[in-house]
């Protein structure tokens, strides 16, 4: 049975997209087939992976509708293609639909869709049977692309930063998820909190780490992701941490971290 995982927190900076991307290629490491979906209007997932347009080339003299756009999840979402005309083999087990720098208008261009908030549940169920895992990156806010993720998703990765704040927002993010719950998607489940961008050796991270715990108890995944140079470095040179380092603590971190979300989970079942 295919897995379907939304990574998600409203606050920036915590690890999100790096999290999907590595535990994605982690999953295509260990044979799993799996699909990226990046509905983030940054796109950051597409340029850490080398597709894409980044919201840098905004500050360009080009306008946006003069640059040529590569097809994305904009236009499944806006029906205009269907979900396997975008996908982009990255490698045999790891695939990508990229983002678009239009999804930033999505809330607008979709708030009078009827059915709106299932628009990509509806898209995914066409690819479902072709991959063991499809993971959503997802914006850096609540609004109508998060929805359509948690409506998605039969689970929920929340990345936090093990620094002041880290709880800030995480709340109401859980409560957002019990109100999909409720409406959209009754079998939706916290599938873990993961601690990110972790430096042991500061007081603070330990303290920190130690309140998420006793906070959200066994929410919380036993691998840790700690802070490391070549995660930071990775996305610059448009590879997974598999590609660009794959014997430095990150790969290791998140490997550990794999080996926690497949525990129990049947083998690999997609051939091709």
């Amino acid at each position: 049975m295919t897995r379907c995982i939304a990574v998600v927190n409203q606050k920036g900076g915590v690890g999100k997209t790096t999290t999907t991307v590595n535990i994605g290629a982690a999953l295509a490491e260990k044979g799993y087939k799996t699909l990226l979906v990046d509905i983030d209007p940054q796109g950051n997932l597409s340029t850490h992976l080398g597709l894409g347009q980044a919201v840098d080339e905004l500050e360009s003299n080009q306008e946006i509708s003069d640059q040529p756009m590569e097809p994305s999840i904009y236009e499944v979402l806006k029906g205009q293609k269907i979900l396997r005309e975008v996908i982009i083999e990255r490698s045999e087990k790891l695939h990508i639909v990229p983002s678009s720098l239009y999804l930033s208008a999505a809330d607008l261009e979709l708030g009078g869709v009827v059915g709106r908030e299932l628009i990509l549940k509806r898209a995914l169920s066409s690819v479902k049977d072709s991959y063991d895992y499809i993971l959503i990156d997802c914006p850096p806010a609540l609004g109508l692309l998060s929805l359509n993720a948690l409506a998605a998703a039969g689970s929920v990765i929340v990345p936090v930063q093990s620094e002041y704040l880290a709880l800030h927002g995480v709340r109401q993010l859980l409560d957002t998820i019990d109100q999909v719950r409720t409406v959209y998607n009754p079998d939706l489940v916290v599938g873990g909190v993961l601690i990110c961008m972790h430096d042991n050796r500061k007081r603070l991270a330990r303290a920190v780490s130690d309140t998420i715990r006793n906070y959200f108890g066994e929410l919380v995944f036993n691998s840790v992701i700690r802070q490391n140079v070549a995660l930071a470095e990775a996305p610059a040179q448009g590879q997974t941490i598999f590609e660009y380092s794959p014997r430095c603590s990150g790969a290791e971190d998140y490997l550990a971290l794999v080996d926690e979300i497949t525990d129990g989970q049947e083998e690999p079942r997609i051939c091709a």
